[in-house]
């Protein structure tokens, strides 16, 4: 079946690939990028179905006005993909207030606003899909990546609750969670903070971040099939982990904090009012 996408961040990564496959099928995408030349292909092979529209999404005016006009030109809009976001990698120490900002601003703020926008609209065209792409280190964290974990813990915080209220119009929400892809993502979109030799152990992600000292196992292209995939199947689980890495670790991390929960049986028992 044909239907309607809105996608942010379209011009690299996921969100082109995911752009591209939609539009080779058929379907429509509103797509919103900072940059047209890095769409413009797509824009020239698909000028009656694809709708590019110039997008930062720290700017939450033009978030809602992007919305409503596509709700309103369209409407109906069958999925919205809130999928801009970028990496930020450095210790907390090393941050800058600037570069905090920022990245909350863009991860987390712009996320929760595009996804608030938009849930009106499927409410009252009677259902939808919303999908986050968060990552596993929305689930897993590492050293000298605090800010991204905390925007990426947050946003499935978010999703997690907004789920729950919106089912009940019809509206299903699908947190991503892929491990490491080879998109610009880490080879061209990732900031770096002024790095500290006082952490320099902590540095290890600047070999990952080098291409040239080993690539992603993740494949961009089958990842964003899968994303499409699962909009066509009945029922999806509220996250859908992408590459065998990331389930991995994602399994490991969690089964560990499961272990470390179930000690504190006793702990947690001695705070509770006893009824006398």
């Amino acid at each position: 079946m044909i239907k309607t996408w809105l996608i942010t961040g379209g011009s690299s990564g996921f969100g082109k690939a995911m752009t591209k496959q939609l539009l080779e099928r058929g379907n429509r995408v509103v797509g919103t990028v900072r940059n047209r030349n890095k769409i413009q292909d797509l824009l020239t092979a698909y000028p009656e179905t694809f709708d590019c529209e110039l997008l930062d999404v720290t700017d939450v005016p033009a978030v809602h006005r992007i919305v409503s006009t596509a709700f309103e030109k369209y409407g109906r809009i069958d999925v919205v993909v809130s999928n801009a976001g970028y990496g930020l990698f450095g210790c907390a120490e090393e941050l800058s207030d600037a570069e905090i900002n920022h990245i909350l601003a863009t991860n987390l703020t712009g996320s929760i606003q595009l996804i608030r926008s938009a849930i009106p609209y499927m409410r009252l065209q009677g259902g939808g899909r919303i999908i986050q792409i968060s990552s596993y280190g929305g689930q897993v964290a590492y050293a000298a990546n605090s800010l991204y974990h905390a925007t990426k813990f947050g946003i499935e915080g978010f999703c997690e609750s907004v789920a729950q209220e919106v089912a009940q119009f019809g509206i299903g929400v699908t947190i991503i969670e892929p491990g490491g892809a080879r998109t610009e993502f880490r080879y061209g979109s990732a900031k770096v903070a002024c790095l500290m030799p006082e952490y320099e152990s902590c540095h290890a992600f600047m070999d990952m971040l080098d291409a040239s000292k080993g690539l992603a196992p993740g494949d961009p292209e089958k990842m964003a099939a899968r994303i499409i995939e699962s909009v066509t199947k009945g029922k999806t689980p509220l996250r859908m982990v992408l590459g065998s890495q990331a389930l991995q670790a994602t399994i490991t991390r969690l089964e560990e904090r499961l272990a470390e929960y179930k000690k504190q049986k006793a702990l947690a028992a001695s705070t509770d009012i006893v009824a006398g």
